[in-house]
């Protein structure tokens, strides 16, 4: 019996591609980094250094550590602008980060499927990739008409030592929660990182409308369907 259910955020319950998303994440970030008298294209890069060292993150230290830690030795850092780079960003998140609304494609689905879910007695987690600060995710989840009170649990750098596509970032928040797997189901759009969930014996749900699928897996094997037939198929649970 499913007593938990694992929400992606990116592409699933907010409407909208990847490479759209970064596209106009990266623009309005660049202006961050220029107001500080920072090399855009080098900070960018920086960013991208601390990214792939979240994602190779092994549970030794939290993605946050490995992100700043990355992103100083990118670019040279001494602490003090280190830390007001760290301060800069979060500032950006809270504030300017809002303009890259304008990628997301709107819909009444999510809070109302939340709302739903909720009413059941389920448990909600929010497992988006654990790659942005608390601030970053909670102003991500205002543009799908939710609130981090929503969710029992959400994963973000600051709390997570493991990153999707790895097993061990859902075994993580499995002990965290106290949950078992087998009542679980994980749902998000891309089948490399979130149906991987699926190899703890957790059940799973591929959305299709916004599907990230890059290395183009074999899909055949996954229930899925667009986000109304999942708010159609979870009505029934």
């Amino acid at each position: 019996m499913i007593k938990t259910i694992l929400f992606d955020l990116d592409g699933t319950l907010i409407q909208m591609t990847q490479k759209e998303f970064i596209g106009a994440y990266f623009k309005e970030l660049a202006k961050v980094f220029v107001r500080m008298n920072m090399d855009p294209k080098a900070s960018a890069d920086a960013v991208w250094a601390g990214t792939m060292a979240m994602v190779q993150n092994d549970g030794t230290m939290l993605n946050r550590d490995r992100f700043w830690a990355a992103f100083q030795q990118a670019l040279n850092l001494s602490e003090d602008a280190l830390q007001a780079a760290e301060a800069a960003c979060d500032n950006f998140y809270i504030n300017e980060f809002h303009a890259v609304k304008a990628v997301v494609q709107p819909s009444e689905i999510p809070r109302r499927l939340i709302s739903a879910l909720k009413d059941k007695g389920y448990s909600l987690v929010l497992a988006t990739n654990p790659l942005f600060p608390l601030c970053a995710v909670e102003s991500r989840l205002s543009w799908a008409g939710l609130t981090p009170s929503d969710f029992i649990h959400i994963t973000h750098y600051g709390n997570s030592g493991f990153c999707k596509p790895n097993p061990a970032y859902y075994k993580e928040i499995f002990s965290k929660i106290g949950a078992d797997p087998a009542h679980c189901i994980m749902i998000g759009n891309n089948p490399a990182e979130d149906m991987v969930a699926g190899t703890l014996g957790t059940q799973t749900f591929l959305v299709t409308d916004y599907i990230e699928n890059e290395p183009g897996l074999d899909i055949s094997q996954f229930r899925q369907g667009s986000l109304a037939e999942l708010e159609a198929f979870l009505s029934k649970m």
